[in-house]
């Protein structure tokens, strides 16, 4: 026989708050979803690593820096085809499980990576890391919809993609400055512990959170049904690969084409990493009224920007519009379009949410590569030049969506 109270937390984790839920088990919630945000900050931190460490892993491992670069660009490809294979192979599992077993493999990955003998151990370490990136940005979100009512889901989101932008403030260059300090087998070992942390923490905090049902293969086509998740993975496509198109010469946009000194350029990417910060707590209060029109906003945001960044003459004063305005609108992105498409798949939010992590490691590679290419032949600006233009297409497709 079930209690009033059993009913009651079921209620709750289903993501509808009972009548008489308490302030201690808002307070609960809450710290269950800033266990969750620990958890994006200590993925993010473990999967961007190797970005200022790679010359050092390169030397350590007796590799080349071209070749160490895989350890970059084998989680982005296990990832995106993790997400939608984890998502039907977890059947009915409570998501409190699949979690906990997704930070084991990002602690089993840092482990392996601050001991590898070689640099084949080193890949094997970062395929368990893309498969608890794909994992985890799969479940993550709509598991925010298990501990908090469906009107302050786009905050918990929110609350959870901002570990996305203290990872990149604080996190990478953290690591970096230990790797340079104490080596990156020692950073590797410090992100091990930081993953124990996360694991014990999520042990004691989550609470059961078993799905209605469970999500099948044939879920997964669902998105493709419905016209909200079509354009949310249309956007995400133009818009992500606009932003990465341009995002990857942030760094030579700054120091080679604004003339700015090595020292500016860091102080300017610390900004771009606060102001994302900042974007993404806007991004979710303007979400929870509309999601598409948070979207736009960064849209029309980042068209203008990199517009503006592909035609100034540079300075200090264009960096730092540049560097506040961008990343401040990236912020918003990822809560802008993961609330989208949970809203226009409430009956699959998953499998939804598996096919924006694949669209979002496809915009990525796509945007970087078709950048490249412009960069090679045109120069750094007409990479900002592509990323406006990506922009304001997804913009169109945003306005069609919200006229309609």
């Amino acid at each position: 026989m079930v209690s009033a109270d059993t009913t009651a937390d079921r209620a709750g984790l289903a993501g509808t708050a009972p009548a008489h839920t308490s302030p201690a088990v808002r307070a609960s919630a809450w710290l269950a979803v800033a266990s969750i945000a620990v958890g994006s900050f200590s993925t993010v931190t473990t999967e961007f690593l190797p970005i200022g460490l790679l010359p050092t892993i390169a030397d350590g491992l007796g590799v080349s820096q071209g070749l160490a670069g895989l350890m970059v660009t084998m989680p982005g490809v296990v990832a995106a085809l993790a997400g939608p294979a984890l998502i039907v192979a977890s059947g009915r599992l409570d998501r409190r499980s699949v979690l906990i077993a997704l930070t084991v493999m990002l602690l089993v990955s840092n482990v392996l990576a601050a001991l590898a003998p070689n640099f084949a151990t080193m890949l094997v370490a970062r395929v368990f890391l893309g498969l608890s990136v794909g994992g985890f940005w799969t479940f993550a979100p709509g598991a925010t919809a298990f501990l908090v009512p469906p009107a302050q889901q786009a905050r918990a989101i929110s609350y959870v993609l901002a570990g996305v932008s203290v990872a990149t403030v604080a996190g990478v260059p953290a690591g970096s400055l230990l790797g340079n300090l104490a080596g990156w087998r020692a950073v590797f070992g410090v992100a091990a512990v930081l993953s124990a942390v996360v694991l014990a923490v999520q042990v004691w905090l989550l609470p059961p959170m078993p799905p209605a049902r469970a999500t099948q293969a044939r879920d997964l086509l669902k998105p493709f049904a419905s016209r909200g998740a079509r354009n949310a993975l249309l956007v995400t496509l133009f818009m992500i690969a606009g932003h990465f198109a341009a995002y990857t010469y942030l760094t030579p946009l700054l120091g080679q084409t604004f003339g700015l000194s090595a020292e500016v350029v860091t102080g300017l990417l610390l900004v771009y990493g606060a102001s994302g910060f900042l974007g993404t707590f806007v991004g979710g209060r303007v979400a929870t009224r509309s999601a598409q029109g948070a979207a736009l906003l960064a849209a029309v945001l980042i068209a203008a920007v990199l517009l503006f960044a592909a035609l100034t003459s540079g300075g200090l004063v264009a960096g730092v519009v540049v560097a506040f305005v961008w990343g401040s609108a990236f912020g918003i992105i990822p809560v802008a379009l993961t609330t989208w498409m949970q809203t226009s798949l409430p009956e699959a939010p998953e499998a939804g949410q598996a096919l924006l992590v694949t669209g979002f490691q496809v915009a990525i590679a796509s945007g970087a590569l078709f950048g490249g290419r412009l960069v090679d032949g045109l120069g750094i600006p007409s990479a900002m030049v592509l990323g406006s233009v990506l922009a304001v297409v997804a913009a169109a497709v945003i306005a069609a969506a919200l006229r309609r």
